[in-house]
């Protein structure tokens, strides 16, 4: 069963897009490792003698080379087949020193370039149009990809130029994407990330259930181990070069691989996945100093279950939400689609919403510059905010009526919180969000935003611990979606009014049904990929 989570766990993302967050904050750090991996130039001359071989394979040697053993690489015109073999043969000595882990095997390396890479991509999609109306209203829900967008091309435009090269657990190999594959450069980090997604592989297994994600949140919470450790292996690495260790100079960069034509990528959907690149190797190395890499390897095998678990260094497991379909007059989930119709966005997403409608829609949510607030060895973003701290579940129903150009769209979000003072936080923060797009509010007390990416209806219910949403094109449209289902009578930070009804066209939420256009692809994109491609073979 396919997730929709972000790009692939065995993929690296490339610097030049982690850059685009940085570019938010007047100071912001850098992401671990990402300066220092292959800076300095292999000093070979003042390398100390190549100790011996050893009779048999031990732990930080590999095809002839040990991990502190110079090599004979250069970079600067391209690597010949002979040069990639060493180099890859000692990536995978210093690998396996780093990580107290014998490699099992070889690990074949195969280059190809980034149109082809596309390529690759686009043929795999296929047709997935349910798919695409389905994770559609998930991104809609978070308000991150707007009604006329489509998920399928933001999270494409976003991840198009994002991976730097792919483990494919299917094929065993390791995939670098270059713009010149005839005559190739591979930068030391993304070698040594993909060489631990190897490690992980052949130890593992990594096409097995337990590393494929039921749901959104649930591979995000995967990936904290899986990509969580192939950023610290590769911080690790790369605080050695120029110091204990001499590192193959990285060629110089042609400006990230980027092009293809649309503009930059959606931060917001750029925020979610890199959430395990991110908070993983605080949660990887927290393990490792409590028990040493036994206790994680115990972790690797029995997974974290959410994002919440990664960001807050917790065992909490999401608590259980039941959900019975009420919907008349036409109204329909997606059974086919995510878990009997549902989604789960996690913590994750949920701060990347409140995050990003800040950043975009000057929306009173949180202060952007606090995903730069980090405190802890290893972290490069900071996802943990007063508005979604405190999460336990959430569920995610996006609801169809009719089909085609005449198809309406809209959603059941079920939020489920620690306390009932968490969840009036994330309830207030929601309304201060929707006022950031001249939310009206109804006599009746629906909200309803009259034009824009996001015009629709909505009632907000606030209830104990729980925080429920109901969308859908019109007042009429959300009654019906949910029946007998009543908003929070008393009303938060939007000032109460009577609202206007537009015009019955898409895009304009009125209190006649309206139709809307999308089919994004959703980020099945990079699952799909995977099969073809290796972006995400392990999750097929």
């Amino acid at each position: 069963m396919r997730r929709s989570v972000p790009l692939g766990s065995t993929s690296r993302v490339v610097p030049v897009l982690i850059a685009a967050l940085l570019l938010v904050a007047a100071v912001a750090p850098a992401a671990a490792g990402a300066a220092t991996a292959g800076d300095a130039p292999e000093q070979r001359q003042a390398a100390a003698p190549s100790p011996a071989d050893p009779a048999t394979d031990v732990l930080g040697w590999e095809d002839g080379y040990w991990h502190n053993e110079s090599v004979s690489v250069d970079q600067s015109d391209g690597l010949s087949d002979a040069e990639l073999r060493r180099y890859v043969a000692r990536g995978m000595a210093r690998v396996e020193y780093l990580r107290r882990q014998e490699f099992q095997s070889r690990v074949p390396v195969d280059v190809i370039s980034r149109e082809r890479y596309r390529n690759r991509t686009a043929a795999g999609s296929g047709n997935r149009t349910e798919f695409n109306e389905w994770n559609d209203q998930v991104w809609e829900a978070l308000f991150i990809v707007g009604e006329s967008t489509g998920s399928e091309s933001q999270i494409s435009q976003t991840t198009g130029s994002s991976v730097a090269g792919f483990y494919s657990p299917t094929n065993d190999q390791i995939t670098i994407i270059t713009p010149s594959p005839d005559s190739p450069t591979i930068d030391n980090a993304t070698l040594i990330h993909e060489l631990t997604h190897a490690l992980q592989d052949q130890h593992y297994n990594l096409t097995r259930a337990r590393y494929r994600g039921q749901t959104q949140d649930g591979e995000l919470g995967i990936n904290g181990v899986v990509e969580g450790e192939a950023n610290y292996i590769e911080a690790k690495y790369s605080a050695r070069c120029g110091g204990a260790w001499s590192c193959v100079k990285d060629a110089p960069s042609s400006g990230g691989g980027g092009g293809g034509g649309g503009g930059g990528p959606n931060l917001g959907i750029l925020l979610t996945m890199l959430n395990p690149y991110s908070d993983g190797p605080v949660y990887v190395h927290d393990i490792v100093q409590r028990g040493g890499w036994s206790a994680f390897e115990k972790r690797f095998v029995n997974p974290p279950a959410s994002s919440e678990q990664i960001i807050h260094l917790t065992d909490e497991k999401p608590r259980p939400i039941s959900f019975e379909d009420r919907a008349r007059n036409g109204w329909k989930t997606f059974p086919k689609q995510g878990i009997n119709g549902s989604e789960t966005t996690g913590e994750a997403s949920m701060f990347a919403m409140f995050w990003y409608q800040a950043r975009t829609a000057q929306a009173d949510t949180v202060n952007p510059q606090v995903l730069f607030e980090t405190t802890k060895q290893y972290d490069t973003y900071n996802y943990d905010a007063a508005p979604t701290d405190g999460w336990a579940n959430d569920r995610l129903f996006p609801y169809q009526k009719g089909s085609g150009e005449d198809a309406s769209y809209g959603y059941v979000w079920v939020t489920a919180w620690d306390t009932a003072d968490d969840a009036e936080e994330f309830y207030d923060t929601y309304l201060r969000m929707l006022e950031a797009h001249d939310v009206r509010r109804t006599d009746a007390g629906y909200y309803v935003v009259p034009d824009g990416q996001f015009a629709d209806a909505f009632l907000v219910k606030l209830d104990g611990k729980r925080v429920t949403i109901v969308n859908g094109p019109s007042v009429s449209a959300v009654k019906n979606i949910r029946p007998n289902a009543t908003p929070t009578s008393t009303p938060t930070t939007p000032t109460p009014t009577t609202a206007t009804p537009g015009s019955a066209t898409s895009g304009t939420a009125t209190d006649d049904a309206t139709t809307t256009t999308g089919a994004g692809f959703g980020f099945l994109v990079a699952v799909v990929a995977v099969a073809l491609a290796g972006l995400l073979a392990r999750r097929r």
